[in-house]
């Protein structure tokens, strides 16, 4: 895998980045371990973690994904000179009152602590991608369709004092880029333009949902972030499982249903988008276009964000070596004509159903 760049930044990465959400929740400390030394195996420099993971959120495990990773790093010398760090800082907390007492706002203070925290979690000195998770904007993101102007709240932190507090970090050394995350065209052309304006770090990423079942990024942000030099990097490109074909059977509660998926074994994750009736219903009709192109279903939903023109790297999450083996086994995947245009008419009929 050649590497590319992320934005405007001096990071290079691969195009696949292990994303490690399900690490001390689905996967245990052990098999995180095994699971980050064959991605080194299989080449992959490019890590992404978050000071909220692992996942679902709870107070019980809050923080403990960047634990393993630093207890990782600590036992395997030289590990980290090998990989491209990406950490975030969560947005506003309401209803978890276990990150900053379920504050509504992220101030640049909040910024600044929390990166302090992940460094030391994280055993390391630097962080080479940090982003802000989601954020304080009442925008549509985790599932809301619409931007409701009745709910702006024009006290929260602003862009510039947030991109100030990155400023610090990078100017500190313990940043070498900045990012965000679940944004719109509108925040990241206004991080943009206010750091262009001011002197401050230029954001060199956004990480959104991306793959077969929500596409909304193809409405807009793409153009945004390919005329701003923004990376995007794609989340969930297998929708929550249901882009692997497990779920086509039975669903999510049926006597069939992997009990392992997370859709299938956390409510809180069925009650948001990607377990929608509506999503099942796509993915079903995506993962059976597949196959009857010779294809798995998670091989054709993993090569479409592989060699999509506006994803610069896709962040996979998985509970396993097994797992790891085949998303990196599907690089290099390629999705003829006909198959793109066969993708593109159920997107017609279905739009994107896990928005």
């Amino acid at each position: 895998m050649k590497k590319v760049r992320l934005g405007q930044s001096d990071l290079h990465v691969t195009p696949i980045c292990l994303g490690t959400m399900t690490f001390g929740e689905q996967v245990d400390e052990p098999t995180a371990h095994r699971i980050l030394d064959r991605a080194l195996e299989r080449g992959i420099n490019f890590l992404d973690t978050a000071e909220i993971y692992s996942v679902p959120t709870k107070a019980e495990t809050f923080n403990l994904t960047e634990k393993i990773i630093g207890n990782w790093y600590a036992s395997r010398p030289g590990a980290r000179q090998k990989m491209q760090l990406a950490t975030k800082v969560a947005g506003p907390s309401r209803g978890m009152d276990w990150v900053r007492g379920g504050s509504a706002n992220l101030t640049g203070a909040d910024i600044v602590a929390a990166c302090d925290g992940s460094l030391q979690r994280l055993k390391t000195d630097v962080i080479d991608l940090y982003q802000i998770h989601w954020p304080v904007r009442h925008v549509p993101m985790f599932g809301l369709t619409y931007f409701d102007p009745s709910k702006d709240d024009r006290t929260v932190c602003s862009i510039h004092e947030q991109l100030e507090a990155l400023g610090q970090l990078v100017k500190a050394g313990k940043v070498r880029a900045i990012g965000l995350s679940n944004e719109t065209p509108y925040g990241v052309h206004e991080f943009v333009r206010l750091a262009e304006q001011h002197g401050l770090p230029r954001v060199a990423t956004t990480q959104n949902p991306y793959c077969l079942v929500n596409r909304v990024v193809d409405n807009g942000l793409d153009e945004t972030l390919y005329r701003l030099g923004v990376s995007l990097l794609a989340y969930s490109p297998l929708g929550f499982g249901l882009l692997t074909g497990k779920y086509d059977a039975s669903g999510f509660t049926g006597k069939e249903a992997p009990d392992s998926g997370r859709i299938a074994r956390y409510e809180s994750v069925r009650k948001q988008r990607w377990g929608r009736s509506e999503a099942l219903d796509a993915a079903r009709r995506y993962n059976a276009l597949a196959r009857e192109h010779g294809l798995t279903p998670t091989r054709m939903a993993l090569a479409f964000c592989y060699t999509r023109w506006s994803v610069t790297s896709t962040i996979i999450g998985v509970t396993s070596v097994a797992q790891l083996d085949e998303d990196v086994d599907a690089w290099g995947t390629t999705l003829n004509a006909d198959l793109l245009m066969a993708i593109d008419a159920i997107r017609k009929d279905m739009r994107d159903p896990a928005v």
